[in-house]
């Protein structure tokens, strides 16, 4: 079985992270998490207990200064990482979530420990959102994944977030700088972070992020609650396998080490075999 880390950085982010904890602790073991509170004026809570978690100092003020910042100590993290023996390093942020499909069998380090990898290793991002009119507020009484069951199928979360050697990743892990991707079957990117309106208003009213420059790209991702509210919901097998096809043979002109999809909004339904996953 290949020796596989995870790591992440955040900020006032207790929610996500937990979960995040809870997780890949249970996918990795706990002594194989890796996190990083940007901010001396942060606290380690004690569910972290039995990971790597250390306070830094605090990278950049503004969300574009603060993210290069953020992903350059994380990329050289994930190097130094892999030179002190681990096969591969996961870097996601705080509420992203690298799920192999149930039907496998498989857990994630089984799987990836399957897979030859020589630079990276994409997953499909889905981007979940809230129906509203049939999904409540989110809370803690159930996992995630009984809550909410649409996604949008994009290529924001189709990101190389699984290295197996040194390489520098874009801003929010999007790309590695001088490689392309490869998208692997049945692994998924969940993303979390847009996916229930009364949270994301609270993310609006946070001073620390609308100080740093965050209103407008939260703003702007709430759409996701709106797609997954509006859009029809289609069969999930068909359309990730026809989006994985389309995301490996095109490419944006202006970046061709990135997914591209037509802008096509497409939304899916989760099979209830995720349901026990998150």
């Amino acid at each position: 079985m290949k020796k596989i880390a995870a790591l992440t950085m955040v900020r006032n982010d207790d929610f996500y992270l937990r979960k995040w904890v809870e997780y890949y602790g249970a996918q990795l073991g706990p002594d194989h998490l890796y996190i990083y509170f940007d901010g001396l004026d942060q606290r380690i809570p004690d569910f972290c207990a039995g990971t790597h978690a250390e306070l830094h100092e605090k990278i950049g003020s503004h969300v574009i200064s603060a993210e290069k910042g953020r992903l350059k100590f994380l990329s050289d993290r994930a190097a130094a990482l892999l030179a002190e023996g681990y096969d591969l390093v996961i870097g996601v942020d705080a509420d992203e979530f690298i799920v192999v499909d149930p039907k496998l069998g498989q857990s994630l380090p089984e799987y990836l420990s399957g897979r030859k990898i020589r630079t990276s290793l994409s997953a499909l991002g889905l981007d979940f959102g809230q129906k509203l009119g049939e999904e409540g507020d989110i809370t803690d009484a159930q996992p995630f994944l009984r809550q909410r069951h649409y996604a949008q199928v994009g290529t924001r979360y189709t990101k190389p977030s699984i290295v197996a050697r040194p390489c520098v990743w874009g801003s929010g892990f999007h790309r590695i700088k001088g490689h392309n991707f490869h998208i692997a079957p049945d692994l998924y990117l969940m993303h979390f972070g847009y996916f229930d309106r009364k949270r994301l208003e609270d993310r609006f009213r946070d001073a620390d992020r609308v100080g740093q420059g965050w209103g407008p790209h939260m703003q702007k991702r709430a759409r996701t609650i709106r797609y997954a509210t509006e859009l029809p919901a289609r069969d999930f097998d068909r359309w990730t396998r026809f989006a994985r096809i389309c995301q490996s043979l095109c490419r944006p002109p202006y970046a061709w080490n990135k997914p591209a999809m037509f802008e096509l909004k497409i939304v899916v339904r989760i099979p209830d075999r995720f349901e026990n996953i998150l």
